[in-house]
């Protein structure tokens, strides 16, 4: 998208930088500059049994709408299974993971409110390291934690993203 002082008015199909992270995807559709700052919105393609490290935001809610596939996700003490066209809302302070349930690729759409987490996806794609996770982490107030992890990937045969 491009930033010239007009507000972006169409974001199109296939619209969008892009970066992996190892098993997931960021399409980024929605900037926090195109709101003010108010929210951001990104599209996650994540491969079949991939998860996502399971972790805590302090400073952002997320509101994730299932567009494609099959999503699993553990919010607090709940899990849950969602399909096109389920919300999944992930609140800050209580921790969240989730993960490719089906057999198929997935996506999802994912709003970030207030914006500027969304740079933390560019930032960890462009940093090559993952020793870089827990300074990024801490720069942009996520907490991450394996106490859920092996549990999950024994249940439902996952693989953290990136391995």
């Amino acid at each position: 998208m491009k930033h010239t002082g007009m507000p972006t008015i169409l974001v199109k199909s296939g619209e969008g930088r892009s970066v992996s992270l190892g098993g997931m995807g960021v399409v980024f559709k929605v900037s926090g500059a195109d709101t003010g700052g108010a929210f951001a919105v990104v599209e996650h393609p994540i491969e079949p049994g991939r998860l996502v490290l399971p972790h805590v935001h302090l400073h952002e809610d997320e509101y994730s709408y299932v567009l494609e596939g099959t999503i699993g996700a553990r919010v607090g003490d709940h899990e849950v299974v969602a399909g096109p066209g389920s919300y999944v809302i992930k609140p800050r302070g209580l921790m969240h993971t989730f993960w490719n349930a089906g057999p198929g690729p997935a996506r999802l759409l994912e709003v970030i409110a207030p914006a500027g987490f969304e740079t933390y996806f560019i930032e960890l794609a462009e940093a090559g390291d993952p020793g870089r996770r827990q300074e990024l982490a801490a720069k942009y107030g996520v907490t991450y934690s394996s106490d859920w992890v092996a549990k999950l990937i024994s249940k439902y045969n996952l693989k953290l993203l990136g391995q």
